[in-house]
């Protein structure tokens, strides 16, 4: 009997020291008594190699640094834990309300992930946003002068200065009443004349290079005497070149939309401020 009940205590050793290695495994560490399994380091690994990166930023890859660091992180966080438990903080009001909005947080998030998942942008539709991009600025870029005074005469004695002899640059720089070229002579450096008003474009893409306006061309900034210097083919990018910004805005502009789409099919009787 007493031999029988030593060789099933050695039998039950000899298992549990078997078993004990894999138990173990799935542990980290132990905490005040408490283990700290193995499963959050991975959570936490995979949270964070999910996360998307800035444009440009290579990926985030798993590296021993890293998983040190989710370790000592993960470790840390029950140690505090377990003290905040021990001071009974997880039954006060304030941590219920930050829990439920926590809740709240994660299940928006994940909709909204959801939805981008589902709803990609997808190779053609960043195409025709590029041709439409591409359309919009057109096959050519001026570079031009402009000087900009407020009464339509004091435009026209500038106008006749220049024709007189005067140069332009040197009248830009005395009278333009544009602070963000008037030092250059009143340059306006290369551009799409889309990015001007449409009266000041108008004017433009009706000169000859070398050609001035012989009239005040007014928009609502005032009265503008406009040269042009050249005009050049568009410097456009290759659609693989942006492909990357494409997609990002098109990707924002579907979840904005889902976003009020729920908004607005929702039956409430709420009145949202204006944005």
């Amino acid at each position: 009997m007493k031999t029988s009940r030593i060789a099933k205590a050695a039998m039950l050793a000899a298992t549990l020291s078997l078993a004990a290695p894999l138990v173990f495994a799935q542990n980290i560490a132990t905490v005040n008594g408490k283990p700290v399994p193995k499963a959050r380091v991975d959570a936490m690994l995979d949270q964070i190699l999910k996360q998307p990166q800035q444009p440009g930023q290579p990926p985030m890859t798993k590296s021993p640094e890293l998983e040190q660091k989710v370790k000592d992180e993960i470790v840390l966080r029950e140690i505090f834990l377990q003290e905040a438990e021990r001071r009974g903080l997880q039954a006060t009001a304030d941590y219920k309300t930050q829990m439920e909005f926590a809740r709240q947080s994660i299940l928006i998030r994940a909709l909204f992930q959801d939805f981008e998942k589902k709803s990609p942008t997808t190779d053609a539709e960043a195409r025709a946003e590029y041709d439409k991009i591409k359309a919009a600025n057109g096959d050519k870029e001026y570079r031009a002068r402009h000087i900009l005074v407020e009464k339509e005469e004091d435009a026209k004695a500038l106008i006749a200065q220049i024709k007189g002899g005067a140069k332009f640059e040197d009248v830009a720089k005395k009278n333009s009443k544009d602070p963000g070229s008037a030092e250059n002579g009143g340059d306006l450096d290369w551009a799409n004349p889309g990015n001007y008003v449409p009266e000041f474009s108008a004017a433009l893409t009706k000169l000859e290079k070398g050609q001035m306006t012989d009239t005040p061309v007014k928009s609502q900034f005032g009265y503008h005497i406009i040269k042009l210097e050249d005009v050049r083919e568009t410097k456009f990018p290759s659609f693989d070149e942006v492909k990357p910004q494409i997609l990002q805005r098109q990707n924002q502009a579907k979840l904005a939309k889902f976003r009020d789409d729920l908004k607005a099919k929702a039956k409430t009787d709420y009145k949202f401020g204006a944005n």
